[in-house]
């Protein structure tokens, strides 16, 4: 039976279409077949595969990773969520190769691409798991939807015209209660997206937590919280005020009336992701924002 690969494409961009028939070529060479969106694949030009090795069409619904042994994500952080969703289900990791701007949660970037599919061909390469967020939305008791999100999700005014009122609950006790424009609730993975925006700490991927980032808010005490990873956190909506709107990764949307609650708790199923060269987690802070370290010199050389 072939080795496959499920390949997840930003196939807006000749550029990343040629990298993806690139791709196509190379790992077929080493045995290994494609199993890919056939809205993605549709303008790739993959060359002449043998029958065997052309690449399997897929419908992109969730689950349909199972049995491939990578979700190989060319494109940007938004390409990985969306591939987070064929891959969570049926346990197969991600590997993202940033071809985007930031792609914070690409593993590689475009220049190292060869390594990438290096470490596929010869299964070298870790895995590590990810937190999510499990959520479930309520109204008087009944369940209006249940969602996950691997970055964050987020409680947030339905208009522009009116302030959302929300009170914050921990672990079956109140919190907070105030005005704002919405309140976040991220992962560690989430920390470098939408929470760090807000104001939210930046959290080593590492670190069990829960962060709770007010946006926007008209209160005193309405800062950012980093909560134990096995809390309970609840966001209710004033039943007085306007609608409001669940979103989750920025996928996935649920509408929320007035006198709703918004359940977020740890999710059971994590997200897995490889790693492939263990990079500590401050270079790519480092590489990726651009941060300033001029004048850093490190530990001090000690005599033998």
């Amino acid at each position: 039976m072939n080795r496959e690969v499920l390949v997840v494409l930003h196939s807006g961009r000749a550029t990343n279409r040629r990298t993806a028939a690139a791709v196509a070529q190379r790992l077929a060479a080493s045995g290994i077949r494609l199993r890919v969106l056939k809205n993605e694949w549709v303008e790739v030009d993959d060359g002449n595969l043998p029958p065997e090795m052309a690449p399997r069409m897929v419908d992109g619904k969730p689950g349909c990773a199972e049995g491939a042994e990578v979700v190989l994500v060319l494109g940007g952080d938004g390409t990985l969520l969306r591939a987070a969703e064929m891959a969570r289900p049926v346990g197969v990791p991600l590997l993202g190769v940033n071809l985007g701007r930031v792609g914070f949660l690409a593993e590689a970037e475009q220049e190292s691409l060869d390594e990438a599919l290096d470490a596929i061909v010869e299964g070298r390469y870790e895995v590590e798991e990810r937190m999510v967020l499990d959520a479930v939305a309520r109204r008087n008791g009944d369940v209006l939807a249940r969602t996950w999100a691997l970055n964050e999700a987020t409680v947030e005014k339905a208009s522009r015209e009116r302030i959302l009122e929300v009170v914050l609950e921990v672990d079956g006790r109140p919190v907070s209660a105030f005005g704002c424009d919405g309140v976040i609730c991220a992962t560690p993975t989430g920390s470098t997206a939408y929470a760090f925006s807000a104001g939210g700490p930046l959290v080593w991927p590492q670190v069990e937590a829960l962060l709770l980032v007010p946006s926007n808010a008209h209160a005193l005490f309405a800062r950012p919280m980093v909560i134990a990873p096995d809390s309970q956190v609840a966001i209710e909506v004033d039943a007085t005020g306007p609608p409001a709107v669940l979103e989750t990764d920025g996928r996935r949307t649920v509408a929320l009336p007035p006198g709703a609650r918004v359940e977020l708790a740890r999710g059971s199923v994590p997200v897995r992701m490889v790693r492939l060269d263990g990079q500590p987690f401050a270079d790519r802070l480092v590489r990726k924002f651009d941060l300033p370290v001029r004048g850093w010199r490190g530990a001090p050389q000690t005599g033998g």
